[in-house]
């Protein structure tokens, strides 16, 4: 069965709450000081079925000016509103501005209810139909069905549950493979359950002893229960108005409130700022200046904010502008999110917007392609919004979790082919833009590196990471360089990058100083020349170094310390002999190892420390052992 929010929506006492009771049996109106004064004050809730395939979660909301904050939490989440208007009363200032507010929310179906016909003539009820056309005229809901009904003798109930199950059969409806949000409405304890919290299900799947957090707060729990209209479940499914009894240590009445979301383990973050398309509704008095104070209702949360326009200096009625929202206090939103925009005092509905970064950097105005970056968030294409996302993030990037909450689409909305819109690591996605970038300035510094050290095999992989912004993803030049040499654009090999093919190239000079290099420690095998002992003519070339490191990654010499280098091939005999000599004998000193290896102190200790890095010998306290086989390298 399709489960649906339906939300109600009119003036102080057109009858909502009676209309509600006649279709469902509910009474909605469950606190002492509602059946005292006889209007609806907070939330309230009930079933209805409409068909053998569909039901709807009602959700009463009042329609006092003084509760609009309570309208507006619960109409969060609606999928189909029944605008309730009274046919002796006709259209009046809570009917237009719960209707402007059901605009902003983004609520795309729409079915009218002209309550109380029992209380007027036909001419007076062919009025009131008139003047709720007018209302409709210039919305979104032009051709919505207006049902004349009454809750006191039943006229057109039928009628009624009809025409919202046509309108609830082309709801879209809400996906359960997607991440779990839930705003909470209301939180109670229960003797014996502790804290339960309820809300609409927006999307996911919440099932029992799943591990949750309510944010803002990052309060962790656990799912302990789940009630559907009062019906236990193991499973409460998106679109379902849904009870949750928490488990967890800081799960306390005090710490959880109207306003937190029931997130699961996706990155959720609480916002200090979002950037939204924001519209003031044409009939508002308000303008929009920098800076001006708002309050920003966003699910069930409201919190104050500061405007600062990003594309004009001001904002009139009718217009519509992009703006950062600077909140005082955190809340939870994902792109294509609906706020709703009230003024700081007196507090009417001045306009709203939809939210296209949920944490976005600090913004002023708009540079460069970034108002056409946002507009493709807000667009209907999932792949456009995946590729300005991702260009907006630039060298940071967008960890794959988080994509779902920065576009607003649920994970495998893409297609497969539209999944060629960037680079992907295995953390992060990149834009496609910021990945060739970074191919070019990995190529441009290798290129580089290798102009200015002919006789360097390759740059260090340590420095070819550092040719990206200091802001890039930690593994993204790792991931650039690979794709690198899969495509034989560079190569990566022993901690070192290169142009494919390069070899270190000497001058004639510079090979004479290598070949003399390469005899002077051959012939002296090893008892080798310290750097100061080399011939004049080798060490105060200027190149020596490069080329003392060009013959150590040939393979031709040895490195015994900063000052001894010593021929590869003695090394390795050496090596033999002492394993061959000394092998399995322990707490050897100098002495032992001068029987194995002719040479003096000052060679003996560098060499021996040689050894020990090769796992040749294992120093211990004042001596050596030498394993009958070698251990692994330090």
């Amino acid at each position: 069965m399709r489960r649906l929010i339906l939300g109600t929506a009119g003036h102080i006492d057109h009858g909502k709450t009676a209309l509600v009771q006649a279709l469902t049996g509910v009474d909605t109106d469950r606190l002492a000081e509602e059946k005292r004064r006889g209007i609806t004050i907070d939330l309230g809730f009930a079933e209805l079925p409409v068909s053998d395939d569909l039901a709807f979660g009602v959700v009463d909301v009042p329609g006092h000016e003084s509760f609009i904050r309570n309208m507006l939490a619960g109409a969060t989440g609606m999928d189909l509103v029944l605008l309730v208007v009274a046919a002796d009363e006709a259209t009046m200032p809570q009917t237009r501005e719960h209707l402007a507010i059901v605009r902003l929310l983004g609520v795309e179906a729409l079915v009218v209810a002209l309550s109380r016909i029992d209380l007027v003539e036909e001419e007076w009820l062919e009025l009131a139909l008139d003047d709720v056309r007018d209302l409709l005229a210039d919305t979104p809901y032009a051709d919505a069905p207006i049902v004349p009904t009454s809750a006191v003798t039943g006229a057109g109930l039928d009628e009624l549950r009809a025409a919202l199950a046509r309108e609830g059969g082309s709801a879209r409806a809400r996906l359960d493979a997607d991440i779990v949000r839930l705003p909470v409405d209301r939180v109670f304890t229960v003797r014996g359950t502790g804290t339960v919290v309820t809300g609409t299900l927006w999307s996911g799947l919440l099932s029992l002893d799943q591990r949750v957090r309510l944010e803002p707060g990052g309060v962790e729990a656990r799912v302990r229960g789940l009630q559907v209209h009062g019906r236990s479940v193991k499973t409460a499914r998106a679109g379902e108005r849904t009870a949750v009894a928490l488990a967890g240590g800081r799960v306390g009445r005090e710490a959880v409130g109207r306003g937190q979301v029931v997130v699961g383990d996706d990155p959720w973050v609480a916002a200090d700022r979002i950037t939204a398309r924001i519209e003031l509704l044409p009939d508002t008095a308000w303008g929009i200046e920098r800076g001006q104070r708002v309050r920003v209702h966003l699910g069930t949360s409201e919190v104050m904010a500061r405007v600062f326009l990003l594309d004009r200096d001001g904002m009139e009625a009718g217009e519509s502008a992009w703006a950062q929202l600077r909140l005082e206090a955190p809340l939870v939103a994902r792109a294509r999110d609906h706020v709703v925009l009230r003024s700081y005092s007196p507090m009417t509905t001045i306009g709203g917007g939809m939210v296209a970064e949920p944490s976005p950097p600090p913004r002023t105005r708009l540079r460069g392609s970034e108002r056409e970056l946002l507009e493709a968030l807000l667009g209907p294409a999932p792949a456009l919004r995946r590729r300005a996302a991702l260009d907006l993030a630039g060298w940071a990037g967008i960890p794959r979790a988080e994509l779902p909450i920065r576009t607003g689409d649920p994970p495998g909305t893409l297609a497969p082919r539209d999944h060629d819109t960037g680079f992907g690591t295995g953390r992060a996605l990149y834009s496609g833009t910021v990945a060739g970038e970074g191919r070019r300035l990995l190529q441009r510094r290798v290129a580089g590196y290798h102009q200015a050290q002919p006789l360097r095999p390759g740059l260090p992989l340590a420095e070819a990471r550092e040719a990206l912004p200091s802001g890039a993803g930690p593994e993204l030049a790792d991931a650039l360089l690979a794709h690198l040499a899969e495509h034989g654009e560079l190569e990566v090999r022993r901690e070192l990058v290169r142009e494919p093919g390069f070899e270190p190239t000497l001058t004639a000079e510079q090979e004479d100083v290598r070949s003399g290099l390469a005899e002077q420690y051959r012939a002296a095998r090893l008892s080798p020349p310290s750097i100061r002992d080399l011939p004049a003519g080798l060490r105060d070339h200027p190149d020596l170094w490069p080329i003392l490191k060009l013959l150590e990654q040939a393979g031709d010499i040895v490195v015994l310390n900063d000052d001894f280098f010593a021929d590869a091939d003695a090394v390795k005999r050496g090596a033999r002999a002492v394993q061959e000599r000394l092998g399995g004998r322990s707490g050897l000193g100098p002495a032992d190892f001068r029987e194995v290896l002719p040479v003096t102190r000052r060679h003996l200790l560098p060499l021996l420390a040689c050894f020990d890095r090769r796992g040749i010998t294992v120093r211990r306290g004042s001596g050596r052992d030498v394993p009958a086989r070698p251990v692994p390298p330090r």
